[in-house]
Formats: structure tokens, sequence, C-alpha cells
């Protein structure tokens, strides 16, 4: 049988409200006699009520996160982020996946909502404003992590695309690059323009102008959206000796279709991948990727929420905050000088 407070209270010969007072933090019991009943709640496995907490508190200890596509490897290390950083507060974490779909995300918000969730943590790049507005109308706050339109939400953070794209721009051309092409995602517009932008904008800066016809736009991020991408790129000749793909997931596609296509990574095109997901490392030629600090992410967010859970019932406004974090190039095997054929 499980232990009761009434067990606790018999093993250390105190009433049982003693020790729902000195399990509750209630400041009229003596520090000695809290660690004393402490002590022995934890040695009789005594765990408490999740429940008879929040009855409390009026809170529920549980965080929601809302990621697009629970099979993509690039949502791993932000939630585990989050989890390490909200357990050491007592909170938490329930997963939901929205596969991007309105509708879903609705019956997400609604699941949460029943669930009584503290708040919640949007991890797509897109989600309903309508579904933003329900949260609210439940008093929930939430944070947008690399959303399309994170000036739409009172808390947000994103990663710095547009630098990222000219740090990976810049390190093409100091390997010899000029013909340099991009392979983008036309359904994430925000981050994929800026990704976008930020190559162009560094290309440009030393005088380098990039073909309209070698910027390639997919409807999608998949692996698979990555092989239809460079097969259409390889219709186009000459070809580009470098590609800079929207995430890791295209970049495996692409490479998969090139080494179909019988060409060589990176002695005839190199590649670059972003996100730095784990399988980066591990395909062959490992590619080359720009790492987004995805576990730091996942910690920035959950500080950014547990703040408001912790100042928000003093305040008389609604706290706003919106912040940037950048990672760094990590160049692999996937990149090289381009090659320079002797016959």
């Amino acid at each position: 049988m499980k232990p009761t407070i009434k067990d606790i209270a018999k093993e250390a010969g105190v009433s049982h409200t003693t020790v729902s007072r000195a399990l509750n933090g209630n400041p009229t019991i003596s520090p000695g006699m809290v660690s004393r009943i402490r002590e022995i709640a934890e040695t009789m496995g005594y765990l408490g009520s999740a429940t008879a907490r929040g009855l409390k508190t009026k809170r529920s200890q549980v965080i929601g996160v809302v990621v697009s596509r629970i099979d993509n490897p690039y949502f791993g290390e932000i939630i585990q982020g989050i989890e390490e950083t909200i357990i050491c507060h007592g909170f938490s974490l329930v997963i939901a996946s929205s596969n991007r779909d309105p509708i879903k995300e609705k019956t997400i918000v609604h699941a949460f909502a029943r669930q009584t969730v503290d708040g919640v943590i949007i991890c797509t790049s897109s989600f309903a404003e309508e579904n933003s507005t329900i949260l609210s109308q439940f008093e929930i706050p939430s944070v947008v992590v690399n959303n399309e339109t994170p000036e739409k939400h009172e808390l947000s953070l994103k990663h710095d695309d547009l630098s990222a794209g000219g740090q990976v721009a810049r390190y093409l051309m100091e390997l010899g690059h000029k013909r340099l092409a991009y392979i983008g995602d036309a359904t994430a517009a925000r981050i994929n323009n800026e990704r976008q932008q930020g190559f162009i904008d560094e290309l440009n800066l030393f005088g380098k102008c990039i073909e309209p016809q070698i910027i390639i736009h997919s409807l999608g991020r998949q692996i698979e959206n990555g092989e239809e991408a460079m097969m259409r790129l390889l219709e186009i000749k000459p070809h580009p000796t470098a590609v800079f793909c929207f995430n890791d997931l295209m970049a495996i596609g692409a490479i998969k279709k090139l080494k179909d296509q019988n060409l060589r990574v990176p002695e005839d095109i190199s590649i670059v991948g972003f996100d730095n997901i784990p399988y980066s490392a591990y395909i062959s030629p490992a590619l080359t990727t720009f790492n987004q600090p995805k576990y730091t992410m996942g910690q920035e967010a959950a500080g950014m929420l547990l703040h408001v859970l912790e100042t928000r019932p003093n305040q008389k406004q609604n706290y706003t905050s919106h912040k940037s974090i950048l990672g760094k190039l990590l160049i692999r095997e996937s990149t090289a000088a381009p090659y320079i054929r002797t016959n």
C-alpha cells in the first residue's frame, strides 16, 4: 500500500497536520522538524498528491510543449533543454505533435486547457492566431520558438538566421566557390527568407551575385524535398559548385540524389545544411552544417516561461520579451574547395 500522511505522522510521533504543514513548507514548523519529516517521507516512499498541491497552489505543475512533427530529430534537444530546466522547479512535461494542422492545434490547446497546464512552449514555425487566442482566454502563458510571426506573441525566442546565412556564404567563398546555390522551404516564409537573405547579402557584399535560377524552393523541409529540389537544380547547367540547404534533412536528401546521379560530395558539389541534427555527423560524408544551439534554446524558452509564472500574479500588465540567439558553423566533410579538373 502507498504510505499516507498518517503513516508518516505515526512514524514521526506528530500529528498528521504537522506532517502536512512540514511537507508544504509552512513556516510555523521548525526547520529541524521539516527536515526530519521529509527524510521519513522519502524513506517510506511518499510522493504526495500533485492534485492536492494543485488545489492549494492553483497550479498543475505541468508545462505543455507543441512540436510540428514528433519524428523530427530537430526537436529532441530543444525538448531536453526544456525538460531539464523545468524539472528543477518541480514541473513535468507533456508533449503533443500538431503536424502543422490548425484543427489539430485546436484539439491540443483544448486538451491542455482541460489538463490545466500552467504554460505552453510552442516549437512549431506556424501556429494559428485563433489557437493562441484560446490560450490567452484560459490565461495560459505561452512562448513561441522559431515561429514565423514572433512579433504577434508576448514571448518569443528565435535563431538569428540572417547572420547564420551570411556566415555560410562567407565560408564557401573563402573556400573559393563562385557559383553558389540555395535550396529552401517555401512553406517557412520568415525563416526561409532570413536564411536566404543573409546568404545573398553576404555574396553581394563581396561583389558576387547569385543567379535566380539556382535558388530552388520546395514545398516542405523533409528528406524527399531535398531530393526533389536537387534534381531540379541538376537540370541547370553549369552545375553550382556549392549548395546551401534550408536544413539538414533537405541536405541529406540532396546528398542522396547527388550519389544517385554518380556525383561526388564534396569533389563535384559541396553541401551545407542547417540545424545540426544528430544524423548530420554520421552520414557519409559527414555534413557541414550551421548548428542551432537547440538545447540552449530549450533552456531559454523554459526560463522565459518560468519567469512569467513566477512574476505574473504580481504584475498588472503583461510581460513581453523577444530574444534572439546565434549558433555557429560546424565544418565537416561535405564541403571543400572547388575541384579543378585537369582534363
